[in-house]
């Protein structure tokens, strides 16, 4: 059983909802009402539409089983064929008390919303509090399957009791159902965490803590090579790439703001001399640091530092999710200073440097919003209305399809946020630009203008992977596990038929290391076909077997993991082969098989 914040709930008032929302918040219902025929006494929590589905919160005498969600089922679609009409009736709070006078859950939430109108809606013997709406009757409810179990706290709070949450799926036709279901089949197949264990590329052990990854040897080649590129990239488009320290004395962070907006989600501090430090849940303080050691000069504008830094922020366990939610993280963190005449071409080049990172592995389609001043801002209106309109004029110049996220944006400035989308069309946040209003001015920045005068220099927040641990589990079930040759942690494997021929398959190992591949010779007394299902299985992207003819020839038979095979290659004709396709960066993902 997985673990899983169970979501507030805002009001018990009727909302608008899609027909397909509308149907699997019934079916939420039809659910519920299965779940009580099996457990007269179970108490009911919440069941509201999700996307792709719906889930109800019970307190159950035991745990459920499989087989348990085999009757639930069962009882759904006697329901469902029974087309039992959903009713609406208001009630006073102290009604509504009285019929749910055993269920402690809807009792708190009467009491929370007892001043405004409550209703109930019955379908059969099952009623239940609730906000609506509804189809007309069960019979209007499409095709469905129970996915799973998973623990919720009540309320999303660590300190109420532990519920049963029940999720299931529901489309309008079987058809739309099974497509469904392929593609949660094909995403277990993908999950990072699978494959991290199966292609040995990770592991987070209980005994370091959760949330804390151990990358083994071939997962840091990976990281390696995401990371040198990165370099490579920002170092090419001028930027100064810094390394700051892991803690920071508790001034610091009052002064960024940190202690008063992100305290909980700081780890404890540690005492040292009498004085507080804190593990650093992010590196822009860093970076204003190192701009604020000298005076600068707008001639030194923009002035952009970038880092690989490595962060830390308290995660609750039960939201902890393999690498896409974790304690220990790095950012790919960039600030940019500048002066107020260079921020539309900033904006633009952080523009073209996304696009070229997230090209080169594979991310040729993304979703951009533009989000704009919230409610609670920092900043005159007048610095807003400029940075949004930088923001807006690079996304246009650039061709940049984007939606506006009014009120999306940070409190300290507007942003533009990037969602790839994998090979399974699935949205993943990835790069953000962010204006930040609030600390040059909480740290006084400045720079000399050509009039001798201090001016404040604006500052922009940017990160492309947003962490290279999230970014890498991302790319683990884009690919499936498949990579491209470029980040292949191991790009060929050499497979001597024989004992006899091992000799040989280190030449061609040696041969192939010294042009840069990276390479390894299987030197087990197997079987040939042992050895290719083997290199298959940890996709491999190049198996080169190794025989007497080969040793002969001073060649390697050529297999791809695919299965197709290139026949006899001279060495050096394999070498250039394989270092092309490196360079050739991405490569389209194929079934995680």
């Amino acid at each position: 059983m997985s673990y899983q914040p169970a979501e507030e709930i805002v009001d018990v008032r009727a909302v608008e909802m899609t027909p397909l929302q509308r149907m699997r918040h019934s079916a939420a219902h039809v659910m519920a009402e299965a779940v009580v025929g099996l457990f007269p006494e179970a108490k009911l929590g919440i069941g509201p539409p999700i996307d792709n589905g719906f889930y109800y919160d019970f307190d159950l005498p035991r745990p459920l089983t499989p087989e348990d969600l085999d009757a639930i089922e069962r009882g759904m679609a006697e329901s469902i064929a029974a087309d039992k009409p959903f009713e609406c009736r208001p009630v006073s709070a102290e009604q509504a008390r009285h019929l749910f006078r055993n269920q402690p859950y809807k009792l708190e939430l009467i009491e929370q919303f007892a001043d405004g109108p409550l209703t109930v809606y019955q379908h059969g013997d099952f009623v239940d509090l609730c906000r609506g709406p509804h189809v007309d009757g069960t019979g209007n409810l499409g095709a469905f399957k129970l996915t799973g179990i998973s623990g919720a706290y009540w309320r999303g709070d660590e300190r109420r009791p532990m519920l049963q949450r029940i999720y299931g799926t529901m489309w309008p036709s079987r058809e739309e159902l099974q497509e469904y279901l392929d593609r949660i089949e094909e995403a277990q197949r993908r999950d990072h965490r699978r494959l991290g264990q199966e292609l040995d590329l990770f592991s987070i052990s209980q005994r370091v803590g959760p949330g804390l990854v151990l990358w083994h040897p071939k997962g840091a080649v990976i990281r390696r090579v995401i990371e040198d590129f990165w370099r490579d990239v920002h170092e090419r488009r001028r930027y100064d790439l810094v390394v700051t320290p892991h803690v920071g004395k508790a001034d610091l962070w009052q002064t960024s703001g940190h202690l008063g907006y992100f305290r909980d989600n700081m780890f404890a501090p540690m005492e040292v001399e009498e004085q507080e430090y804190f593990l650093k849940p992010m590196n822009c303080p860093f970076h204003i640091e190192i701009f604020a050691n000298r005076t600068r000069s707008y001639r030194d504008l923009p002035m952009r530092i970038g880092e690989m830094g490595m962060v830390y922020r308290y995660e609750r366990s039960g939201v902890l999710h393999g690498l896409l939610r974790v304690r220990g993280f790095t950012v790919d963190d960039a600030h940019i200073f500048c002066r107020p005449d260079q921020i539309e071409g900033e904006i633009l080049e952080v523009l073209h440097l996304t696009r070229e990172i997230l090209d080169a592995f594979g991310f040729s389609e993304y979703k951009t919003y533009l989000s704009t001043r919230p409610d609670k801002a920092v900043g005159p209106d007048a610095l807003w209305e400029q940075a949004t309109e930088a923001l807006r004029t690079a996304l246009v110049s650039t061709d940049t399809s984007f939606e506006l996220d009014p009120g999306g944006g940070a409190f300290y400035g507007p942003k533009i946020d990037v969602k790839i989308l994998d090979a399974l069309g699935r949205e993943w946040q990835c790069a953000t630009i962010q204006f930040d209003f609030n600390n040059p001015e909480r740290f006084g920045l400045s720079y000399i203008g050509d009039d001798n005068e201090r001016h404040q220099p604006y500052m922009v927040h940017r990160a492309i992977f947003g962490s290279i641990e999230r970014f890498f589990a991302v790319l683990v079930e884009h690919y499936g596990g498949a990579f491209p040759t470029w980040l292949a942690p191991v790009q060929a494997i050499v497979l001597p038929i024989a004992d006899r021929h091992l000799e040989y398959a280190q030449v061609v190992g040696s041969n192939l290391a010294a042009a840069g591949v990276r390479v390894e010779v299987d030197s087990r007394s197997e079987r040939l076909n042992a050895k290719i299902r083997d290199a298959q299985m940890q996709k491999v992207p190049y198996m080169l077997v190794t025989g007497d003819r080969e040793a002969e020839a001073k060649a390697a038979a050529v297999r791809l993991r695919t299965g197709e095979d290139l026949g006899s290659m001279p060495l050096a004709d394999i070498a250039n082969m394989i270092t092309a396709d490196a360079r050739a960066k991405a490569r389209e993902p194929g079934p995680a098989r």
